[in-house]
């Protein structure tokens, strides 16, 4: 038993250091699948790390291994990895063995099966202290097992296995963390059932990599250099790397489900890019500062489309699945080993830097690093060889976060020469000799100072002693997984079905997956070779064959990429076209989720759109204050306004809160910006109207047996919506069908009944309101997907 061994063990410390006073409490870590593959490679060594640590901190510990197995093979399988724990080698040896005995007689293994399971590993930890008297301080649970188990054995913690009031609860959880944003989301919401936020612990074991964990206090402790230089006027770009040698062989159930984006890109990757381009908090050492400023970064990215992502797969990898997976046999397998993703963020301090994230596995190399490179505004005229020696500005500036392996072999921190020398924690962290034959993204080390770790340390251990410190900092929140999960979810359903490029892997992939930045996008430089294409693998670019009529009207249909593509085009048509006849382009634009990627589309493909000479209308608004996330206007200006350059005079939000009131009738909003229209724009006939429609036949505002708004004189009325924020302001039918040209975008298998619907009814705007659109002298255009026209 254990009893007896704590006192004892508390005791025998006295050979070390002593502890401050009398015990501050008692420790339980309960390690959950502790005979697997993460307990045998990292977890033991890290709380065997943590209780050399910590072992004259005044706390006492004990180390519960629990697993499904049986007592006997799971006791002998733990011990098995115990006795192979090693202490660093600036540790004296007597030292260890003591420490290393010690911790095998604190360590017990369990039976973790079923809830009387727990109910039993509670009593005999209960029974511990008492026998000892010994106060609890807290326990930490370790999951170190699939996330299908979570819930229950979360049912089985919170059920029977608490401590006592007064004593913390610290839940560690393993990734993957759901694998699309509704998946996360369930999760999510059954841990919240049984833990409370400040109780959870989800691990991305990058944030414990020095070089990740370097990156805040780095920028910290030299924001007089960085300052004036970490921002869009001065960065290239930002890339963040994570190469592989190795392949999936083994793990292709796994990766199957998963992928490249989402077990490095989505997580890792994601981390440490954050860490670069979130704002600076005054204090770095506040963990909710930080986890707030983080958040903050990741919500001012810009929507990722099918454009923002090359994808490829190892050649070996479709025969890895269908030798490893019966169930796969004789299906072509799209999962892709390698991605480069461009990411653009719209906060004012990165607007239009580049930031690259890239991943792959079977490549040339081992490497993972964060690099900013600046950009270069020197002229050298000296000559080639005077140039490279010593500083010259014409040299490229960067700094780079060098996560590990590849040509150093070691975590490191490097600076150029020309741009500062860096100030750095002198007891952690130690300035590196130079050494001249090693040469990182094909400049001579001595161009650089470089820092490495006066320590190296095992990324779990450093984790698992900010767990013990309770540093949420170096944790991901619920939100901001879900944040996350929001942001990577629509490029992963837009390239679900994409065939990736294929490569032979390692030194023969040459310049195969090398790409490029183009037209807001990315592209392989290279075309594909022939011989390696996937036979019918590919997805048919267009349907020939469907009608070009939808409604007695034009349609348009595509993949929603090549959609918004034409969309915009057309719509740029018919602006400049607009300015050529009137010297003016009246565009009154509906809010929801649909027009999202056709705004960023017209803001990042379409420069010769004639902004000076356009007006922006809403076709509807919700009545909530326009800084509101729920405002149809913050949604234009989020993702349009901001990018473009419309006159500021010619931007006209509805008027939806007067008097420091929403939507009154008194207040008369609706009048005004009915007075607005008929000042501005002749005939009160826009010349282009874009409408959506909802699953109920609605558009803009307009809902099914709508009071007002379908007929009759008012342009411009206030509805209600069977969905909050239920009071909205909308154009009305008439003015709509008074338009010169209005286009209709449907996207999504969500809307294939309604579209399906729509086909076969006339018109009966009472019903269905969007089927009371038809200029009465303009044209009606319908832009639909395959997934709403097909289902």
């Amino acid at each position: 038993t254990m009893l007896g061994r704590v006192l004892c063990t508390v005791l025998l410390v006295g050979a070390l250091p002593s502890p401050a006073g009398a015990s501050q409490g008692h420790i339980s870590v309960i390690l959950l699948g502790a005979t697997g593959d993460l307990a045998k490679k990292y977890l033991w060594q890290g709380l065997f790390q943590l209780y050399r640590d910590q072992v004259s901190s005044g706390h006492s510990f004990t180390f519960h291994g629990g697993a499904l197995a049986a007592l006997e093979p799971g006791q002998r399988l733990m011990f098995d990895v115990l006795k192979k724990l090693s202490c660093p080698p600036d540790e004296p040896p007597d030292r260890c063995a003591v420490l290393k005995d010690q911790f095998l007689k604190l360590s017990q293994y369990h039976q973790l099966k079923t809830a009387e399971n727990y109910t039993a590993l509670n009593r005999e930890i209960e029974t511990l202290l008492s026998q000892e008297g010994l106060e609890e301080a807290g326990r930490i649970f370790y999951f170190s097992v699939p996330p299908f188990a979570y819930t229950e054995i979360a049912g089985h913690i919170n059920g029977s296995c608490r401590p006592r009031a007064g004593a913390w609860l610290r839940v560690v959880l393993e990734k993957p963390f759901g694998h699309d944003l509704p998946s996360a989301q369930q999760l999510a919401a059954q841990l919240a059932g049984f833990f409370r936020e400040e109780e959870m612990y989800r691990v991305d074991h990058y944030l414990g990599k020095q070089a990740v964990a370097h990156i805040l206090p780095f920028r910290d402790q030299n924001r007089q250099f960085l300052d004036p230089i970490w921002n869009r006027h001065h960065v290239e770009r930002v890339e963040v790397v994570l190469k592989e040698t190795v392949d999936a062989k083994g793990r292709t159930s796994f990766y199957e489900q998963y992928g490249v984006i989402r077990d490095v890109l989505q997580n890792h990757l994601t981390e440490a890019l954050l860490f670069l381009i979130m704002e600076l908090p005054a204090n770095v050492s506040s963990a909710q500062e930080v986890v707030q400023h983080k958040l903050q970064a990741l919500q001012a990215l810009w929507g990722l489309q099918r454009s923002s992502a090359v994808l490829g797969q190892y050649q070996a990898y479709d025969s890895q699945v269908q030798e490893e997976l019966p169930e796969a046999r004789g299906r072509v397998s799209t999962t892709p080993t390698f991605a480069g993703v461009l990411i653009h963020s719209h906060s004012l301090r990165w607007e239009g830097v580049p930031f690259l994230l890239t991943s792959g596995k079977a490549l040339d190399e081992r490497v993972g690093y964060a690099r900013v490179l600046f950009r270069n505004r020197a002229y050298c005229p000296q000559s080639g060889t005077l140039r490279d020696a010593g500083h010259s500005q014409c040299k490229p500036k960067q700094i780079i976060f060098y996560f590990g392996h590849g040509a150093l072999n070691t975590p490191a921190v490097l600076v150029s020469r020309n741009l500062f020398q860096p100030a750095m924690p002198k007891d952690s962290w130690k300035e590196a000799g130079a050494r001249s034959d090693l040469h990182i993204f094909g400049q001579p080390l001595s161009d650089f100072y470089m820092y490495s770790p006066v320590k190296e340390r095992d990324a779990y251990s450093v984790l698992i002693s900010h767990i013990y410190h309770g540093r949420k900092d170096f944790f991901i929140t619920t939100e901001s997984l879900l944040a996350s999960w929001a942001f990577w979810t629509p490029l992963l359903d837009s390239t679900s079905r994409l065939a990736p490029r294929l490569y032979p892997g390692g030194v023969e992939n040459q310049q195969l997956l090398d790409f490029e930045m183009v037209a807001g996008g990315v592209e392989f430089s290279l075309a594909e070779p022939a011989e390696l294409l996937h036979p019918g693998g590919q997805m048919p670019s267009e349907f020939r064959a469907i009608q070009s009529q939808f409604r007695q009207s034009p349609l348009v249909s595509a993949w929603p990429e090549e959609l918004i593509a034409r969309l915009a085009s057309d719509m740029e048509a018919a602006a400049v076209q607009s300015v050529a006849r009137s010297g003016q382009f009246h565009l009154a634009l509906s809010g929801g989720s649909s027009p999202v990627g056709l705004f960023q589309r017209l803001a990042r493909h379409h420069h010769s759109f004639p902004w000076q000479h356009s007006h922006m209308w809403l076709a509807d608004e919700r009545c909530v204050p326009l800084t509101d996330g729920e405002s149809n206007f913050q949604g234009l200006q989020r993702h349009l306004l901001q990018h473009v350059r419309v006159p500021y005079l010619n931007i006209h939000p509805m008027p939806v809160h007067l008097n420091r009131r929403l939507c009154v009738e008194e207040d008369g909003g609706a009048e005004l910006y009915a007075q607005d229209i008929a000042a501005l724009v002749a005939n009160a006939s826009f010349d282009l109207v874009l409408l959506g429609v909802g699953t109920d036949g609605h558009t803009a505002s307009l809902f099914p047996r709508s009071e007002h708004g379908l007929e009759g004189a008012p342009t411009v009325v206030l509805t209600e919506s069977p969905v909050k924020p239920h009071q909205r302001m909308s154009l009305s039918l008439p003015l709509i069908n008074r338009a010169r040209q209005v286009f209709v975008l449907v996207l999504g298998r969500g809307k294939h009944d309604i579209t399906t619907l729509l086909s076969r009814v006339g018109r009966e705007p009472h019903k269905w309101p969007i089927s009371g659109v038809s200029p009465s002298s303009g044209q009606l255009v319908w832009y639909v997907d395959y997934e709403a026209l097909l289902g």
